[in-house]
């Protein structure tokens, strides 16, 4: 079943928010805002794969061996099994549009391999 989320609220962490706007069993849409100065932990999902949109700010992207800028409106994939981090290296906001995709979206997928907040 699918299903718009409506009044899911903001799942707060130290790096800024996240929060679901649609679910389906295969995939799900979500809005991230990360903080001025502030990085998501360099991650790894098993069970997943993601696309990034930034509708705000310039987001810096390391993936694999390589980083870069994305600005609004440019995107980017990260594949099943990908390191991957997503960082605010400017002044303002960084927002993005996530779609996550695969047989499992459960945060507890991420395998975090560097954690700035010492979260395991």
């Amino acid at each position: 079943m699918q299903s718009l989320v409506e009044n899911a609220g903001r799942t707060v962490r130290p790096w800024g928010w996240f929060e679901a706007v649609f679910e389906a069993p295969s995939h799900k849409i979500k809005r991230i805002a990360v903080l001025p100065g502030q990085q998501i932990s360099l991650q790894i999902h098993r069970q997943r794969a993601e696309h990034w949109v930034v509708v705000q700010g310039t987001a810096h992207v390391m993936l694999g061996e390589h980083s870069f800028d994305l600005m609004p409106g440019q995107h980017c994939d990260i594949a099943l099994g990908q390191v991957h981090r997503l960082a605010n290296q400017g002044d303002s906001l960084v927002e993005i549009v996530e779609v996550q995709w695969g047989d499992y979206l459960g945060e507890d997928d991420i395998v975090r391999l560097s954690d700035d907040y010492g979260r395991a």
